[in-house]
């Protein structure tokens, strides 16, 4: 063939358009939003040598083949686990019955799909320095098992710290699990985990890419944040392992983040999110462990586990529940702000009952192009009423919510479509009035070093930064 024929430029461009209309036919009837099945068919059909690969790689996120077997190995793992007399949770749940501010979140007990459950122990901590504190302590503490998963592992200081406390734990007799996640640990070295798994730790990497077809998939990420350790103790939270969460990022430094260190029957639950994670990337069950005795007395918890395996968009009806759910407040952090229509409009619907709505978000991009739409977003939350606020003094990760006196959620899911729709995210929903109001003096903390975005600095945005806005609002749906 003339390759330097014009015929043959001429095939070629016919086939790239023809395999452009089946992706944007593809993206119309598998992409869950409207707003994305819009925006990938349009680029599909009229720029396809542009977006096809990036649809390939980040597009098709319904993704039916993995979601299928996902489900399946999360129905073998329950089925493994119904002989270990699992879920000893009666009198724990029972409990959750006679707490009216749970009972405001009316389609939680249906929404989630592990109980709310009393007598939890629960403490909050405030940036790196006191979370990894914590966690290091718990682990130097570990008699019998230690489970780890994180979305980033970074072959860093704080990296090295966690691999030698490890190391040091295995060779002692404890059994050692490490999950991470493929794409978000994509510059974790090959010897970082062959280290670990030569002291006999058990280590795997989180992917979604099984199948020839599915080999660019990287849009499926495991976001998630656990540690538990002897099925006592658990951490679940916002940081990854790295030294940019201690400050040590210079651009982004002071890093703003939050954990909480729970135990209590809750911890049975954060376990059981591990499991099915590892269950997927090993097809073995970890280790599971259930304390003789809980407490008498503690915190209400429930742990929100959702993915894009969900039967529903659980995360983004969780916060419009959370939303809906406020008589007097919803305060929330994120360090992204690109809300879908839903939770938008129950934004909106909370300022016109009157409801006290602030969002908190970062001064400093660490993603330019989300950064954009989120300005954008955020300009049109304030003409809406809400209160938009910037944390000046570093960059803003946590993920917090506070609603009214008594509910808060903390953990790793974002206001944005890629926690609402695909990753995998876990997030610990606390109705206590004492540790809302630990978290409450956390954030008016926040709130204080931040300044409130108004309608003055919009009119004050240069031309092209809001043309910019608009244009990665354009992209936001796949983002």
């Amino acid at each position: 063939m003339d390759y330097h024929s014009p015929y043959f430029f001429g095939y070629l461009i016919g086939f790239v358009q023809l395999l452009g209309v089946i992706a944007a036919i593809h993206a119309v009837l598998t992409v869950r939003t409207a707003q994305g099945a819009i925006a990938w068919a349009l680029s599909l059909l009229f720029i396809p040598f542009l977006t096809l690969i990036p649809y390939l790689v980040f597009g098709r996120r319904s993704f039916d083949a993995y979601i299928k077997a996902r489900r399946e190995a999360n129905q073998e793992m329950h089925v493994a686990i119904a002989d270990l007399n699992w879920r000893p949770w009666v009198e724990e749940a029972l409990a959750a019955r006679n707490s009216q501010s749970y009972a405001a979140l009316r389609a939680m007990p249906k929404l989630g799909r592990m109980p709310c459950l009393a007598n939890n122990d629960v403490r909050l901590l405030i940036n790196g320095q006191a979370t990894f504190n914590a966690i290091f302590e718990a682990i130097s503490q570990a008699r019998k098992t230690v489970l780890v998963q994180f979305f980033i592992i970074h072959d860093d200081e704080i990296g090295r710290q966690l691999q030698s406390l490890l190391l040091k734990k295995a060779a002692e007799g404890v059994e050692i699990y490490v999950l991470y996640d493929r794409v978000g640990s994509h510059a974790l070295p090959k010897h970082y985990s062959e280290t670990l798994r030569d002291a006999g730790v058990h280590i795997r990497a989180f992917k979604t890419r099984r199948g020839w077809i599915n080999r660019f998939q990287v849009n499926f990420r495991n976001h998630r944040k656990i540690v538990v350790v002897d099925g006592v103790k658990g951490f679940i939270g916002g940081h990854n392992v790295g030294d940019e969460y201690l400050g040590g990022n210079a651009r982004l430094s002071p890093w703003r983040d939050t954990h909480v260190q729970i135990s209590g029957p809750v911890t049975a639950c954060l376990q059981e999110s591990f499991a099915e994670d590892w269950f997927w990337a090993s097809r073995k069950l970890p280790p599971l462990m259930l304390p003789d005795t809980y407490p008498d007395k503690g915190v209400l918890c429930q742990l929100l586990a959702t993915g894009p395996a969900d039967p529903q968009e659980t995360c983004s009806l969780f916060f419009v529940e959370a939303i809906n759910a406020a008589n007097e407040r919803v305060w929330i952090t994120s360090p992204y702000f690109i809300p879908d229509e839903a939770v938008s409009a129950a934004l909106r619907l909370a300022v016109m009952r009157g409801v006290d709505v602030r969002i908190l978000l970062p001064s400093r991009p660490d993603h330019r192009i989300v950064y954009a739409a989120s300005s954008l977003f955020a300009f049109e939350a304030v003409r809406a009423g809400v209160r938009m606020f910037r944390y000046t003094p570093g960059f803003l990760h946590q993920k917090v919510v506070l609603i009214d006196h008594e509910i808060s959620a903390i953990g790793s899911a974002n206001l944005d479509n890629r926690s609402f729709r695909l990753n995998f995210e876990i997030m610990l929903l606390t109705v206590d009035e004492a540790f809302a109001s630990e978290v409450e003096a956390m954030l008016i903390e926040d709130f204080s070093q931040a300044h409130e975005l108004t309608r003055e600095h919009r009119q004050n945005t240069h031309r092209l930064q809001q043309l910019g806005m608009r244009i990665a609002r354009l992209i936001s749906p796949i983002l």
